[in-house]
């Protein structure tokens, strides 16, 4: 098959690997940058046109879609599925996922547990907004951070009060979450390829540090997740029709708590904590699906 990795930088160890787990199997590979894509809409034959071809002939995509490009990243996979071109994660899938809000209003309507969370209209009334989620400490994240950028620990009312108003006095829109005490700076993530857990890590943040993001200097363990993990993680994925997904997850006293689901996971993290070849499971579900 043609398979094409959409990302901007060839060098990163998640693109690098793909394109080498594709070779591997016997693929045509190629890393396209979407933000030299043309895109050409008309009605009989939509197509794409990047340096100078017509990418007419690919029968897959693996999207690696930054958060900054979302949304003409997403104009590219879209118009690649309207060409009848098979992609991992759809175009629609990776924008909601994008959105923590609608994430967590369609997870909370599958009925899948979460930190307690609350959203509001750039709300003056913080005190109440806070009380909503049980008190201090809170957490609070921007609505479109990544990679725990825009993520702030709020351990007393007065820090939260101000960081509230500093973002809603730059008209940034922060959703307040209730701060999983027991989870001591821990998380779990499930590496999710066609519906099914291929690799899951434990993630710990680094001394004085509450994010246990890798680029925030955490660290990351070979895990053997619950049942109760298990399902909670594809039901996740499953909710917001995310095929390949890195599902994030906390330990808490009343069980599992959906954190956030990502649709452009990193490999690299993952590979390294499990010793487990997760970029040729996703070579392998393009196999399948191309059936």
């Amino acid at each position: 098959m043609n398979i094409v990795i959409l990302s901007r930088n060839p060098r990163l160890y998640s693109t690098k690997r793909l394109v080498e787990e594709g070779l591997i199997r016997g693929h045509e590979v190629e890393v396209i940058d979407p933000l030299k894509c043309d895109i050409i809409i008309e009605s009989e034959k939509p197509t794409i046109y990047y340096k100078d071809r017509y990418l007419d002939y690919v029968d897959a995509v693996i999207p690696r879609i930054g958060a900054s490009i979302t949304f003409f990243g997403c104009a590219v996979v879209r118009q690649f599925e309207m060409m009848g071109v098979f992609s991992t994660v759809t175009s629609d899938a990776i924008i909601r996922s994008r959105d923590k809000l609608r994430s967590f209003q369609r997870l909370s309507k599958a009925n899948i547990g979460m930190p307690k969370t609350v959203f509001t209209n750039y709300s003056r009334d913080v005190e109440e907004v806070i009380s909503h989620v049980g008190g201090t400490p809170v957490i609070i994240k921007l609505l479109e951070g990544t990679q725990g950028l825009g993520v702030v620990l709020a351990e007393t009312k007065n820090a939260a009060e101000s960081v509230l108003e500093a973002f809603n006095g730059l008209q940034a829109r922060a959703l307040v979450q209730e701060y999983i005490q027991e989870a001591k700076g821990a998380d779990l993530r499930a590496f999710i390829v066609d519906g099914q857990v291929v690799g899951a890590m434990k993630r710990q943040s680094k001394e004085g540090e509450f994010r246990s993001n890798l680029h925030r200097g955490g660290s990351a363990n070979l895990i053997k997740l619950s049942t109760e993990e298990l399902k909670l993680a594809i039901k996740a994925a499953h909710a917001l029709k995310l095929p390949v997904c890195g599902v994030d997850m906390l330990q808490s006293q009343r069980g599992p708590l959906i954190m956030e689901v990502n649709s452009t996971p990193g490999l690299e993290g993952i590979e390294e904590a499990t010793n487990k070849n997760i970029a040729r499971a996703i070579i392998t579900f393009i196999e399948r699906s191309r059936k």
